[in-house]
């Protein structure tokens, strides 16, 4: 399961905040663990990471990259921050899960299977 928190580099955390992220998100970037971008440890999601992660419910893998909205492209695999998959992934370690709402109502249960790459 997830912990009781995320963990947010300082920079990633300003600037998710800046763009005035809708409540849920907001909701789990205020109960964060914030700490110098440099602290984050290997396997937790940040911006610009590439991660893998599995739809528990379908069992559907998928490699994503999570980025700023201006830099979202569904064909490359690069998924927005504020889209539904990448707030509920961006602070996530590998191995932990979230169940998430997502705007059609349905509740997802992603899982971090690895992260790939980051800042």
């Amino acid at each position: 399961m997830r912990s009781d928190y995320i963990i947010m580099g300082d920079a990633d955390f300003v600037r998710l905040m800046a763009l005035n992220p809708e409540p849920q998100l907001r909701a789990e970037l205020e109960g964060a663990v914030v700490m110098p971008t440099s602290a984050v440890p290997p396997g937790v999601v940040t911006l610009n990471s590439r991660v893998r992660y599995i739809d528990e419910a379908t069992g559907v893998s998928r490699d994503v990259e999570i980025v700023y909205p201006t830099e979202a492209d569904a064909a490359a695999g690069k998924v927005s921050v504020l889209a539904p998959v990448g707030s509920a992934l961006i602070g996530l370690s590998v191995g932990e899960q979230i169940d998430w709402i997502f705007p059609d109502g349905r509740r997802i249960r992603l899982r971090v299977e690895d992260v790939l790459t980051g800042d």
